[in-house]
């Protein structure tokens, strides 16, 4: 083949000749298309499922209950930011708001038949620093950095607990009774520091006697959730049947009641919650005690 019929294979100026860098249909370059193709396949999330009893590979998440994750997530990071800003108040209602955040995205999810390993994961992740770093940190800045070594030790002690609890309730689902939990949940064991925090901040409770107050209610909460001791889920209580009409006047009047003074009223009713799994423990074991001769 001569010279001048490979310069007119490829002349550019003939009109059937399409330039190597031509834009694709949508407009987009195909390196950069395939650029972005890559990025979503590589960063795409598949898992193994079972669905009609077969065991399926799926691709993608579902968005509306890790919204709600993603939610209780954002909640509990801006509790330890405002902690850390000495919004002590702002801090403890965050860490409720991601408390009520964390009871909806499971029920989102069942209600919705979107449950994923993803999902549990994730959501797992998101207790972790909603319910285990937040608390123990919204309390170190307030009021246990002023009690030393002991102070922040105590609030590392809370967060190993959190983590060893949320490990253990990962390994032991589809294998307990659902009726109870063993040991302290994290959301009520961060409620209960959150509610301590927002009540003896709300009354500039800063004495010693309160510090050490503070103290032993971040340790025996982080202790009650390693525990044995079992709490009652409420699981087994059916939301979707009908119920007698004095329940929701009671739920009326538990709202009005808690409105009148928020931080007391979750206090004593965090703190009751607590309290009632050492206390039925207990007596379990003197009715199982034998009777004395």
């Amino acid at each position: 083949m001569s010279q001048d019929s490979r310069t007119t294979d490829h002349d550019p100026a003939r009109p059937d000749a399409e330039p190597a860098d031509k834009a694709s249909p949508e407009g987009v370059p195909p390196a950069e298309e395939d650029l972005a193709a890559a990025f979503v396949r590589e960063t795409e999330v598949i898992e193994e499922a079972v669905e009609d009893g077969q065991k399926v590979r799926r691709k993608g998440i579902y968005l509306l209950p890790n919204l709600f994750t993603t939610s209780a997530l954002f909640a509990g990071f801006f509790a330890i930011v405002a902690g850390i800003n000495g919004d002590f108040t702002a801090a403890a209602v965050a860490i409720f708001i991601a408390m009520v955040l964390d009871g909806l995205d499971g029920r989102v999810a069942r209600m919705t038949n979107t449950q994923s390993a993803f999902g549990a994961e994730y959501d797992s992740l998101s207790d972790m620093l909603s319910f285990g770093a937040a608390p123990a940190l919204v309390a170190f800045t307030w009021i246990l950095q002023d009690i030393g070594k002991t102070g922040w030790v105590v609030a590392f002690l809370y967060v190993a607990c959190a983590a060893l609890r949320l490990a253990r309730f990962n390994v032991q689902i589809g294998s307990v009774d659902k009726k109870w939990f063993i040991g302290l949940p994290s959301p009520s064991a961060a409620a209960l520091v959150a509610a301590s925090v927002w009540t003896f901040h709300s009354f500039d409770a800063e004495a010693f006697g309160f510090k050490l107050l503070m103290l032993v209610i971040v340790g025996a909460a982080g202790v009650l959730m390693v525990s044995n001791i079992r709490y009652y889920s409420f699981k087994d209580i059916d939301l979707k049947g009908p119920v007698p009409f004095v329940v929701l006047l009671a739920i009326v009047l538990g709202f009005v009641v808690i409105s009148v003074e928020p931080s007391v009223m979750l206090l004593l009713l965090f703190g009751t919650y607590v309290a009632s799994g050492p206390v039925m423990a207990a007596m379990r074991k003197m009715k199982q005690a034998p009777p004395a001769s």
